[in-house]
């Protein structure tokens, strides 16, 4: 992948799909994204494909970080040894089902951290302690074996 600053614009990452076919994004500084679709070598001509607003980019990042953060996860812990990746969900009986990430005192109380919540087709990556978690969230934690089972008993049992 390619990455060219825009002055007052933004940045242009660029990059050649499976089929060959040259595919530029257009990261405006207004948070606006641009696909475009580059014809022949010419780096300048290119077709709009469409463009999104700030929050439909995020949309379309959740929908497409969700399965990555996971792989990068399991990945991250395939090269530290004695760190591990697991999910939690918190069940509808869990006391802490309707209470914000920080009443759970999870990394003080077990060693090992929350780094995302996933909930239905979002993600919330590296959650506030402010974060209420609800029941079916899945909690993604990295830690130790003994840390990631720890914070399966807390967020069942309390």
């Amino acid at each position: 992948m390619n990455e060219v600053l825009l002055p007052g614009v933004g940045l242009r990452y660029e990059f050649v799909n499976a089929d060959g076919d040259r595919i530029g994004i257009v990261a405006r500084r207004s948070g606006d994204v641009e696909l475009v679709a580059y014809r022949g070598d010419d780096p300048d001509e290119c077709e709009p494909l469409f463009r999104l607003t700030a929050d439909e980019a995020d949309a379309v990042a959740e929908i497409l970080g969700a399965p990555r953060i996971a792989e990068r996860f399991a990945d991250l812990t395939r090269e530290v040894p004695g760190l591990a990746a697991g999910q939690i969900t918190v069940p509808a009986a869990s006391p802490h089902a309707g209470q914000p990430l920080a009443h759970t005192r999870a990394r003080t109380r077990t060693g090992a951290s929350i780094v995302a919540i996933v909930r239905g087709e979002h993600v919330i990556a590296s959650p506030t302690p402010a974060e209420v978690l609800h029941p079916g969230d899945v909690l993604v934690v990295i830690g130790t074996d003994t840390g990631i089972a720890s914070v399966r008993d807390l967020i069942s049992q309390g």
